[in-house]
């Protein structure tokens, strides 16, 4: 019986160490920095090789000073990339897409580009820092290649809104009093908001889109114009909101304080079950043991008395 719920411990303990090592991984595989070489770079043919692997990338996006820096992709449905990544494999981080209902050359008047929220400042995980009013106001730039060209990104606008809010989540739109009323409406619904120079029907906005975990349809909008200026990355390569998840390289102690509570409190029940078990055989034993020695002490007493 002891040996049953030892090995049952055990059993609970991998698996609980495990869960955590497969989280990790996930979270690992969907960090930027997996598509780094990929990046395009002036007389590089990186992109080009990301390309060829797979034939739906057609940019790249980037927003300064986050950990949002992927290659960009485009299917003949919003389904596919959700758990596609970029290079097209099986990946439960998905990609970083564009609306299958927009152009790819970014024509439209508002695009709108989806991406998981994740942990560890993964895929669309930074979309939701732009909550806060300081970090709103400190990121306000980006970069978004397509067509072999770099385009700037200026942020003016954050957004929590459902996932059903067709004021928010239309399609292309064409007509000029349709886009004064998507403009009205992002302002109006904005949780922040910035004047930026020469706003309207004219630009092409895009809408960076993301679940919260704060409401089942919620969802977190980070609204840009496209410029054909550039905006130069004053944060550098490694931004203060990067905090790269390494499992190799954690400890031991790291990864035992990361492993769910429930795992902690059913291995702690299974314990004093085993060790409860084990007082009450030891006393079983003790006891049969006596029954035993008293069994064969009157044994002798009566083979004295024969002799």
């Amino acid at each position: 019986m002891n040996c049953t719920v030892l090995v049952t411990f055990l059993l609970l303990f991998v698996f609980g160490v495990y869960a955590l090592w497969d989280t990790q991984q996930i979270t690992r595989l969907a960090d930027a920095s997996q598509y780094e070489e990929y990046k395009p770079q002036e007389d590089s043919l990186s992109f080009e090789e990301l390309q060829r692997i797979n034939p739906e990338v057609f940019g790249w996006l980037t927003v300064y000073g986050t950990n949002i820096d992927y290659p960009l992709v485009q299917a003949e449905n919003d389904d596919k990339y959700i758990n596609t990544n970029a290079e097209g494999n099986y990946s439960l981080s998905g990609s970083i897409f564009l609306s299958y209902q927009n152009k790819k050359d970014f024509t439209d008047f508002n695009s709108i580009i989806y991406g998981h929220h994740m942990e560890k400042h993964v895929m669309f995980g930074d979309i939701g820092n732009f909550k806060q009013e300081n970090h709103f106001n400190k990121y306000k730039y980006g970069n978004i290649f397509y067509d072999g060209k770099e385009h700037g990104l200026e942020f003016f606008a954050f957004l929590e809104v459902d996932a059903y809010d067709g004021s928010i989540y239309a399609p292309p739109i064409k007509n000029d009093e349709d886009k004064k009323i998507l403009l009205d409406n992002i302002r109006e619904k904005a949780t922040h908001y910035r004047e930026i120079g020469n706003l309207g029907i004219e630009d092409h906005l895009v809408l960076l889109s993301t679940c919260t975990s704060e409401s089942t349809n919620g969802r977190h909008i980070l609204v840009g114009r496209i410029t054909e200026n550039t905006f130069q990355n004053s944060f550098g390569k490694e931004s203060d909101t990067k905090q790269k998840w390494n499992i190799d390289g954690q400890s031991i102690l790291k990864i035992l304080k990361n492993i769910p509570i429930w795992v902690w409190i059913l291995s702690g029940i299974i314990l004093i079950l085993s060790v409860l078990l084990r007082v009450l055989n030891t006393k079983k034993n003790a006891t049969r043991n006596r029954k035993e020695r008293g069994k064969n002490t009157d044994e002798k007493d009566a083979n004295s008395k024969k002799d």
